[in-house]
């Protein structure tokens, strides 16, 4: 007899999404940010703390590199959560604030540090149009 097993999934993660593309992570554009450092790090927390980091080529928004999306968990979206776009994202205190909030579980389940939050920006029009979907 041939028996298959449902297994409930595991839970999604907050992700973030670190653009790495032509200006965010250049450091020709940005000199002084260790852009290697910065991933290195996220990805330690990431470890850590029970979320996922993963590159991408450019999310877009290039005059307000270095840009970061933090995607909601599986429970923040059923929470009402939705993705958050963090720019200019180059400095220790900005990283910081970035791990506390992915570890606390990211949008839709924790607020984040008010510093950050005067960093989110608009995502781009075709960003806006996907997520519409």
């Amino acid at each position: 007899m041939n028996r298959s097993v449902i297994r409930a999934a595991a839970p999604r993660p907050c992700p973030l999404v670190v653009c790495r593309g032509c200006c965010c992570g250049n450091p020709r554009k940005h000199p002084g940010t260790d852009h290697a450092w910065q991933l290195d790090r996220l990805r330690a927390g990431a470890a850590q703390g029970g979320f996922r980091v993963r590159t991408t080529e450019c999310l877009g928004p290039c005059d307000q590199a270095n840009v970061i999306v933090v995607q909601p968990s599986a429970a923040g979206r059923r929470a009402g959560g939705r993705a958050v776009w963090v720019g200019f994202a180059m400095d220790d205190d900005c990283t910081d604030d970035l791990l506390r909030w992915a570890q606390a579980g990211g949008p839709g389940i924790a607020e984040p540090p008010a510093p950050l939050a005067l960093q989110f920006i608009r995502p781009p029009r075709e960003a806006r149009a996907r997520a519409r979907r």
